[in-house]
């Protein structure tokens, strides 16, 4: 299939209780990285499928957000928006991983847009 899902990020009010629940839940082990003022952003890799993220942003709504593969994040982002998709954020890079961005498709739901890091 092209443009799998390649990331999934949750966003909590409690970092903490998100991550001990998981872990119990489904074992996941975390990686916590500091990002400054932003924060810690508590990363996931099962030993199959996509691995993800944990983070608090008190300003964004509690709820996963999957993330879709795609080769060039600016046409994939300018294409949903022809399509009807509302961009709630530009593309935006992760720096020394990737850029990304984020769209509301026609129907109300939320999905980002990955173009990872050329090697």
């Amino acid at each position: 299939m092209a443009n799998p899902f390649v990331h999934l990020e949750l966003n909590t009010p409690d970092l903490a209780k998100a991550k001990d629940f998981y872990a119990q839940l489904l074992g996941w082990k975390f990686e916590d990285m500091d990002m400054g003022p932003a924060g810690t952003y508590s990363t996931f890799k099962p030993d199959n499928g996509p691995g993800g993220g944990i983070m608090s942003m008190p300003a964004a709504p509690t709820a996963w957000l999957a993330y879709v593969g795609v080769e060039d994040i600016h046409t994939a982002t300018d294409k949903a928006r022809s399509l009807g998709a509302q961009v709630i954020r530009e593309a935006q890079e992760v720096p020394g991983h990737g850029v990304f961005s984020i769209v509301i498709d026609p129907t109300g739901a939320s999905i980002a847009l990955w173009q990872a890091k050329s090697a």
